[in-house]
């Protein structure tokens, strides 16, 4: 039984350090993509003093509606498919 919750604990540790940093790049790409079109639509010249905070509120604006989308919630399956599998693979093991 201990090795069960030592293995539980570790790969619950292990996954969500994935989660993490996969969760971390992909919200990078989200604000990169979301720069790039902010700057395709605007082009450069003077502009009025309020322009970053518009473009600011642009990003901000993007990544709320981001961090409510599928996409996001899909991440979660780094957490359900390795469990699934390993007590798939146990069941098998030992009573199949």
């Amino acid at each position: 039984m201990i090795a069960l919750v030592r293995l539980a604990a570790l790969l619950f540790v292990v996954l969500t350090l994935i989660y993490v940093s996969v969760s971390l790049y992909d919200r990078s790409l989200r604000r990169e993509r979301l720069e790039k079109r902010w700057d395709s639509r605007h082009t450069p010249g003077p502009h009025p003093p309020d322009r970053p905070q518009d473009r600011a509120e642009f990003i901000a604006r993007g990544l709320r509606r981001y961090d409510r989308s599928v996409r996001r919630r899909l991440l979660l399956l780094v957490y359900v498919i390795p469990v699934t599998v390993i007590a798939i693979l146990v069941w098998l093991v030992n009573f199949a």
